[in-house]
């Protein structure tokens, strides 16, 4: 497995991401992702996770926020993909690039049932942090978890 770089409008990238909104959508009684939706013009990064035969695993994305944090978007493993290690491998991944642009702070929206993502960003050192940016005082985010990581420089 490899986990490269990608565009926002690559078939694969906008595939895995419109699956991880309809299984968000189905893990939450149809309501959809809270905030705003992340579009080419406000990414930064988009990592995608490929087999030996090239085949989308997983992603992520970031988007810069200002004074040095971004937010983690769109992480997300297929089904067929998971417990393989393909979410900790993109987040690494987005955690890289996040230093390479000089950032120090990846924060992120997830929710309690999406255990598997808790999971994974517990065990990658993020911490539960209070609501940010356009999540403050949104009614659709009301069942929001929210995690921080600070990033050590390079």
């Amino acid at each position: 497995m490899k986990v490269v770089p990608a565009e926002w409008d690559d078939a694969d990238v906008q595939r895995l991401a419109a699956e991880q909104q309809a299984e968000v959508r189905a893990r939450y009684d149809g309501k959809g992702e809270p905030g705003t939706p992340p579009s080419a013009a406000d990414i930064s990064v988009v990592l995608v996770a490929r087999d030996g035969d090239g085949t989308a695993l997983g992603c992520g994305a970031l988007r810069q926020l200002g004074d040095g944090v971004a937010e983690v978007k769109r992480m997300y493993v297929a089904p067929p993909a998971r417990g393989r290690g393909v979410g900790t491998a993109v987040l690494a991944g987005l955690e890289d690039a996040a230093r390479d642009r000089g950032w120090t702070t990846l924060r992120l929206e997830t929710g309690p049932r999406q255990p598997e993502a808790v999971a994974l960003y517990s065990r990658a050192g993020y911490s539960p942090i209070d609501a940010f940016g356009a999540y403050v005082g949104a009614p659709d985010a009301e069942d929001s978890l929210f995690f921080e990581q600070s990033l050590d420089p390079r």
